[in-house]
């Protein structure tokens, strides 16, 4: 592990920072929102997305985050996730203690939720409430084929509205994925009706670059022109285009060997002012790591060196952008 001249480790100075900051005033509720990830000056703050250390309990997940040299973890809270949510009561205090002994705060999870009347899922929302958790991402949607997308837009309008209401009641912000394929979403244009139901304040967006670049090729920044003000948090991923068994496929890389213009892209979320929680995914060939394997096919030290790889990239680039 790298030192500095005193011999004190990073993971050794964190938990002295964590620490520390526990003396610190609090801030208001909304600044922490708001203000938790730099401004357009400032170095990016990266959260590593907890499926891809599956193979990792909760002390070993974080030593591992914090030694590659992430700022925190975007904890997988949902079925064969890190913390079963049927099991958040007791698991997920564990997994946050774990987290803060490497000087990892709580912020990110991705989740399975979507119905504010579902106990099971409102007791996930309250435990994480109680633990600092401020953003968490929903389950994805789709269209039904039995009635029209205009009337599955507006049912789901009203949900995400109640599911706000929860939200600003628990302090959390929900945020709903753009994904490539039939889901919801996918096209980008078309969240806006059902997101302008809300107050935009405890619920919106998870932008993901790489499902936009899949759905909009060359018309991604359009996409993001009409929905940047719904964005709550962001993924970081990369592809190209290939054939596999004859049929062309979107192929996962490494961030900078695919399609994702990056230096573009960080500059449209500056010129927008958009400073949100990032959660960095790995898609590519990691020896099970990127499905979330618990068994690996590979050494994990090779999985922690493209990891390593992927965030320096995604932060030097990020500093190059004007």
């Amino acid at each position: 592990m790298k030192k500095d001249k005193k011999g004190i480790s990073r993971r050794n100075f964190t938990k002295l920072s964590t620490t520390a900051l526990g003396s610190i005033p609090i801030m208001s509720f909304d600044n922490v929102l708001l203000n938790t990830f730099p401004n357009k000056k400032d170095d990016i703050k990266v959260n590593l997305f907890s499926k891809h250390l599956q193979f990792l309990d909760y002390n070993e997940m974080s030593e591992a985050a914090t030694d590659m040299g992430f700022d925190g973890l975007d904890l997988t809270v949902r079925p064969k996730g890190h913390v079963l949510p049927e099991k958040a009561v007791d698991d997920l205090p564990k997994a946050v203690e774990a987290m803060k002994k490497f000087g990892l705060n709580p912020s990110m999870m991705t989740t399975n939720i979507w119905d504010p009347n579902d106990l099971e899922q409102r007791t996930v929302l309250e435990t994480a409430s109680k633990f600092g958790f401020t953003h968490y991402r929903t389950a994805w949607l789709k269209y039904p084929e039995d009635q029209s997308i205009a009337e599955s837009q507006g049912l789901y309008g009203q949900q995400a509205k109640e599911l706000e209401a929860q939200n600003k009641d628990l302090g959390l912000i929900g945020c709903y994925q753009n994904h490539a394929g039939n889901h919801v979403g996918a096209p980008v244009w078309d969240l806006p009706p059902i997101l302008k139901v809300t107050n935009n304040e405890h619920f919106g967006i998870q932008y993901d670059i790489r499902h936009a670049v899949v759905e909009g090729g060359n018309s991604w920044e359009l996409g993001l022109r009409r929905i940047n003000t719904f964005i709550k948090s962001i993924v970081i991923k990369d592809f190209k285009w290939g054939k596999v068994d004859g049929k062309w496929k979107p192929i996962n890389t490494p961030l900078g060997e695919g399609m994702v213009d990056f230096k573009r892209y960080f500059s449209l979320l500056k010129n927008y002012n958009i400073n949100v929680p990032i959660s960095l995914h790995f898609e590519y060939d990691l020896g099970g790591a990127q499905h979330g394997k618990r068994n690996l096919t590979i050494n994990k030290k090779e999985v922690f060196a493209s990891m390593k790889k992927d965030l320096q990239f995604l932060k030097s680039t990020w500093n190059e952008v004007q």
